[in-house]
């Protein structure tokens, strides 16, 4: 590698010109920020498959609400800026508001997007944010950010050199991610096999005469919610105890673990105390799979209900059991609500589901069967996105040093 060389530096406003033509209402796909990818520069749809029409128009007006763009125009979200996105329009279209539609004339779009693209690019946008909500970054601010612009034959090269090694980068990163979703889909098919048909695959089956069970070990019994639970509503006093959340994603968990802002209210009196083995449902969001066992003492949203296993029932299989999508399906069967994404899981509906119901004893082996191979799974799954973070890593430190002129990519070609 040479010595590093120095680029130009100009504020962004000088290098490209802001688009803020309004499109016409039924002209072209509409891009929003959801079609784009975090940190890669792509979209996530084709042409084909980008919807022809999601954003409103002003009636008073008679305006489209939406921003037409060019075939090499660059888009950048200014909405939640840390989640990078940025794309060089390879077609012409609409697109939300949210994002800033610059015109490159002086530079090279590829290579601007690879500049828009590096982490100090991204901080520097994302520290002029206001909306704790909905933060958002404005031109006035992020057209004076200063960015690389080296000759345009050596922008060309830059892009030539970061396209293939980044391009890579990404198939290495894009193989592991699928090592990821092998994992994912074999733990659901350990626990599913599992809690529905036991550990001995010679066991005599029957059906079950639950739609969702279907076959079932014959030894096992088949009994409604309201026999094998007990609703639980005692209140916290102080709300002091720990908060826990139940997602769909993590089950039942503290708070304090979760590396995201929630809404906190004023005061957690009245929060419904809950004990470890508790079952804890989201009664809005049962039909996602919000469920699970609480692993520790704590406190919930009064929202949510909670319900303590009876002496039938092991509760590291409950949580098992209830974290399947199949029976996130059975209980949406009883749940109420209008919309599909309103409904309720209330006690009424709940205490209706049939359960499997193992012997005491099987249902113990069964739950330390899942850990055993939830724990061999997890090494793997550790490994492989430690792997998948240092590609990241690895690519935007090439990105930011080509961009920059730090790595002369005519030497490292």
């Amino acid at each position: 590698m040479t010595a590093k060389r120095t680029f130009e530096t100009r504020r962004l406003k000088h290098v490209v010109e802001l688009q803020r033509i309004r499109a016409d209402v039924v002209e072209g796909p509409y891009v929003g920020l959801e079609n784009i990818e975090s940190w890669t520069g792509r979209l996530k749809a084709t042409p084909d498959t980008v919807p022809p029409s999601e954003d409103p128009v002003d009636d008073s007006v008679g305006q489209s609400q939406t921003n037409s763009f060019q075939s090499g125009d660059i888009l950048f979200g200014k909405l939640r800026p840390y989640l990078a996105k940025a794309w060089v329009a390879d077609f012409g279209g609409r697109c939300t508001t949210e994002a800033l539609v610059m015109r490159a004339e002086r530079v090279e779009p590829r290579y601007l997007l690879y500049v828009l693209l590096q982490p100090s690019f991204v901080d520097a946008v994302d520290s002029s944010t206001y909306g704790s909500k909905m933060p958002r970054a404005e031109w006035d601010f992020i057209g004076t950010v200063p960015v690389p612009v080296p000759p345009r034959a050596a922008q060309r090269a830059i892009v030539d050199f970061l396209d293939a090694e980044v391009g890579e980068i990404d198939a290495l990163a894009a193989a592991k991610q699928r090592v990821l979703d092998l994992l994912a889909e074999r733990r659901k098919a350990i626990i599913a096999t599992a809690v529905t048909r036991g550990l001995d695959p010679k066991v005599t089956l029957h059906d079950s005469g639950v739609p969702w069970l279907g076959e079932i070990p014959a030894h096992w019994e088949i009994e409604r919610a309201r026999w094998l639970f007990r609703e639980r509503d005692v209140r916290s006093t102080t709300g002091e105890e720990e908060m826990l959340t139940v997602s769909h994603l993590t089950g039942v968990t503290p708070r304090s673990e979760k590396d995201v802002n929630m809404f906190e209210a004023e005061t957690n009196e009245g929060y419904k105390l809950c004990e470890p083995g508790d079952l804890v449902i989201n009664t809005l969001w049962a039909w996602m799979g919000a469920m699970g066992i609480a692993p520790v003492k704590g406190i919930v949203s009064p929202a949510y209900n909670i319900y303590k296993p009876g002496p039938r029932l092991t509760p590291s299989y409950v949580d098992a059991l209830a974290r399947l999508p199949v029976f996130a399906q059975e209980v949406t069967r009883y749940s109420k609500g209008v919309w599909s994404s309103r409904l309720r899981l209330y006690p009424e509906g709940f205490f209706e589901v049939y359960l499997p119901v193992p012997p005491k004893a099987e249902q113990q082996a069964i739950a330390k069967h899942i850990a055993r191979e939830s724990e061999k799974l997890d090494a793997v799954l550790v490994a492989t996105e430690r792997t998948i973070g240092l590609l990241k890593e690895r690519r935007s430190a090439l990105i930011a040093a080509a961009v920059t002129g730090q790595l002369d990519v005519r030497a490292a070609a």
